[in-house]
């Protein structure tokens, strides 16, 4: 390689980035916008890793039937006529 000449680099910040890195509202926007998005990545995640390892405890424990009594429950038979 020729040493003469430096390679531009693109994660060297250019000379016309101020020193005091103050963002401008559409990047503050964006920058909290996506942070929410991780926030919200990371509650998903933890809550299928949940489900995944307990599963059951996600379901109810009783039934659509549970809470019904007489003609409700399937004694409708005289109910017909």
């Amino acid at each position: 390689m020729d040493g003469g000449q430096p390679i531009p680099s693109s994660l060297v910040p250019l000379g016309n980035i101020s020193s005091d890195s103050s963002m401008s509202l559409e990047q503050k926007t964006t920058f909290v916008f996506v942070i929410l998005l991780f926030i919200f990545l990371g509650i998903l995640i933890v809550r299928c890793f949940r489900i995944l390892l307990d599963p059951y405890r996600s379901m109810p424990t009783s039934t659509w039937a549970d809470g019904l009594e007489g003609l409700e429950k399937g004694q409708f038979d005289h109910a017909l006529a």
